[in-house]
């Protein structure tokens, strides 16, 4: 399984790319193999205030819905228009097309508390 070294992550398996006070935000490889085949991908829109660890969306797979947890504070600037018509992208490209939201971060610390790579491995058992 890959898990980019340049990602942070959380406990409940999002992964965020930091660029200066913007992070784009999705689920990790791991996450989309668990669910199984991603049908649907439901996300707020542009504006929304977000607050960390809160239900930001859900996934819906074949068999299960799974909630989206924010990693931090922010407001949602973009959402991943491909998702809508190819909710697929999820499982083919996590880490790239399948990418969620982007967010303007209302504060750079909240990215202390999130994982490197070798963590997230290490709770996953990788």
């Amino acid at each position: 399984m890959d898990f980019p070294a340049t990602l942070k992550y959380t406990k409940d398996h999002e992964w965020i790319k930091i660029d200066g006070n913007e992070a784009t935000i999705g689920i990790t490889e791991f996450a989309q193999r668990e669910l199984g085949d991603i049908v649907y991908v439901d996300i707020p829109s542009v504006g929304k205030e977000v607050a960390k660890e809160e239900v930001f969306g859900t996934v819906e797979a074949v068999k299960t819905v799974s909630d989206l947890f924010m990693p931090v504070d922010g407001t949602v600037t973009a959402v991943n228009p491909a998702l809508d018509s190819q909710p697929e992208l999820v499982n083919s490209d996590p880490y790239g097309e399948g990418w969620m939201v982007k967010v303007t971060l209302k504060n750079a610390g909240d990215t202390d508390g999130l994982l490197d790579a070798a963590g997230y491995k290490a709770i996953v058992g990788e």
